[in-house]
């Protein structure tokens, strides 16, 4: 049987046909999809943590009480769970432990491109890497027989390139491996990770690796395509695509396992070839490794180290080199350059999102920030991960800084008790409070900060395709649960001025923001509104009186996608885009009274 699926979609089936118990995870692009395939199988345990930390935590635990795991995360997310990730390789496992690192390559939804093979390395635990859908459904089971018979973690790494293209998939069985209860065995020795304990679980790590090394010579998922011996290359992952289409007749060794490297294989390979290049995404990993063997080999000083590989870039490497004969690229037609002409949209806020009232408020206090040594004290906006980010752009322009999840509290804190004279505002929303944020308000309480943190409760983790959080009121898969409090929650760690607000009242809005600025103390504010995405239609549009505008632009300070401004200035409103009664922002905005009409339902 045969079917056509992502490689989310591929590792999610081969996890659930190899026997997968529990899958836990937090939501992030590029990896997303992994644990929303799982949670539609009702007789395995699939859950969005509350972050990456908790889920590696819980894919242990699982592991322990002798059932298969996984754990999902994006590369970032691993920079979360790094601390219980060390741990695992440790301990060692009992059940299968396998955690997917889907990287992102090129940033398409990411703050950097790090390429996580180096914690393979670092945490000395095989990885995997899959170069299409089938060898991600296919390596899932060897990634749980791996895991169980080295008694180790295993990580295995995608791309979003690998995650969300989609290819044909081989599928071998149609049942599910059955695997019997979990049950916990204590074993001091190998979970209590005391120095004492510790000590005695290093050496065996070694070994462990050095039993891997030598089982990957003889790995079927290292194999080498025999071609001209002009050229070798070494490749893995989807840059064995682009090297297969960009050199079809020369010699390849993929490799599916990256670490520890068959160096016998390696070492055959390059004594067969009269040139060797490996092509890598990102950081020079395989290469730094085949150098450490004495073996010459080119690599980063023709493969970009920056950005997303493709066929063009390793095609241009290969011809600047002389290996492969230049090929006239085909002429672009018409289309390819019309597309190229067009106007260029940053990205925005959606119409009738409940984010957009707060950062006009925020704009507007905005206008007065001055953020330099003896200026008037201005405005600061310490910001985090969230669809809310897009509010760095204009015309909103109401964002400061953005590093990671839950950093903006730190941040803000930081400022304060660096002497700035601004007052300092903290954006976080609902999801990434719950992630990391928690402890940044304790933080702040208990370190006398001033700051007003404002949370965005929009009922839902909206970025990464609106998956449930223990403030929706759901798990995963589906069934009801507790909802947080956020107010109650804000209370609970040390604030004692808390209030809610609708995120969709812009008189409110500015009233609270100003009270709460002129406190001088920590207050928090928490924003609330539902993502426009996960609510009905909005009721009546909305559309503007010409006669009564005055065409000043006040509607588009908000940055409202479904407000247009026609080439002779005047200002209309796209009955199709607008929200009308779930949002009218714009029209609490006119002072002219000019956005009143209503032409037609949306639906």
């Amino acid at each position: 049987m045969k079917k056509l699926l992502s490689g989310n979609e591929a590792i999610a089936l081969g996890a659930y046909q190899a026997g997968l118990k529990v899958a836990a995870a937090y939501p992030g692009t590029p990896s997303t999809e992994i644990l929303e395939n799982l949670a539609a199988y009702k007789d395995l345990h699939a859950e969005w943590s509350t972050n990456e930390k908790v889920a590696m935590e819980v894919g242990m635990g699982a592991s322990y009480a002798g059932v298969r795991a996984l754990v999902s995360m994006k590369h970032v997310g691993l920079n979360v769970a790094a601390d219980a990730f060390m741990a695992a390789s440790m301990t060692g496992v009992v059940g299968g432990l396998v955690v997917v690192s889907a990287d992102d390559p090129g940033m398409h939804s990411s703050q950097n491109e790090q390429d996580n093979r180096y914690f393979a390395k670092f945490a000395k635990v095989p990885l995997l890497e899959p170069s299409d859908s089938q060898e991600a459904y296919d390596f899932m089971a060897l990634a749980f027989e791996m895991s169980e018979h080295f008694d180790t973690p295993v990580l295995l790494r995608m791309t979003t390139r690998l995650s969300h293209s989609k290819t044909v998939v081989q599928i071998h069985r149609e049942d599910r491996q059955i695997t019997g209860p979990g049950g916990f065995n204590r074993n001091p020795g190998k979970f209590i990770m005391l120095p004492v304990n510790a000590r005695q679980r290093h050496p065996l790590v070694e070994t462990r690796l050095a039993k891997l090394a030598v089982f990957a010579e003889s790995l079927s998922i290292n194999r080498i395509a025999e071609g001209t011996k002009q050229l070798g290359i070494i490749t893995s992952g989807v840059s064995f695509q682009y090297a297969m289409e960009t050199a079809p007749g020369a010699s390849i060794l993929k490799l599916g396992l990256t670490y520890p490297l068959p160096e016998k294989m390696v070492r055959e390979f390059a004594a067969g070839v009269e040139k060797l290049v490996v092509v890598e995404e990102l950081e020079p990993f395989l290469e730094e490794q085949i150098l450490a063997m004495g073996i010459n080999v080119k690599g980063k000083s023709l493969i970009p180290r920056v950005g997303e590989l493709n066929q063009d870039i390793v095609r241009d490497a290969f011809e600047s080199a002389g290996w492969i004969e230049t090929i006239e690229k085909p002429v672009q037609d018409g289309l390819i350059d019309e597309v190229k002409t067009l106007p260029k949209r940053p990205p925005l806020l959606c119409p009738g999102c409940p984010h957009t009232g707060i950062f006009s408020v925020l704009h507007s206090l905005g206008l007065r920030r001055k953020t330099t040594i003896g200026a008037e004290a201005g405005l600061v906006i310490t910001g985090d991960i969230g669809c809310y980010t897009l509010a760095a752009y204009p015309p909103l322009e109401a964002m400061d800084t953005c590093a990671c999840m839950g950093a903006g509290i730190g941040q803000a804190l930081g400022m304060e008790k660096a002497g700035i004279n601004d007052r300092v505002v903290a954006i976080i929303g609902d999801s990434t409070f719950l992630h990391s944020g928690i402890t940044g308000l304790i933080n702040a309480v208990y370190n006398g900060s001033a700051m007003t943190l404002l949370i965005l409760d929009n009922r839902t983790t909206a970025m990464t395709g609106h998956q449930q959080n223990p403030g929706t009121g759901f798990t995963a898969q589906g069934a009801p649960a507790p909802s947080v409090n956020f107010a109650n929650l804000a209370k609970s760690c040390g604030a004692s001025d808390v209030q809610e607000v609708d995120a969709f009242d812009i008189k409110a809005l500015r009233s609270v923001l100003k009270s709460a600025l002129d406190s001088r103390s920590l207050n928090v504010i928490v924003v609330r509104g539902s993502c426009v995405a996960i609510t009905p239609g909005g009721g009546e549009a909305l559309t503007i009186d010409t006669e009564r505008c005055t065409q000043c632009g006040t509607c588009l300070s908000l940055g409202c996608t479904a407000i247009r401004k026609g080439a002779e200035g005047e200002l209309t409103i796209d009955n199709q885009l607008c929200r009308g009664g779930a949002c009218r922002l714009c029209q609490q905005l006119c002072s002219h009274q000019a956005i009143e009409q209503i032409i037609k339902k949306v639906v």
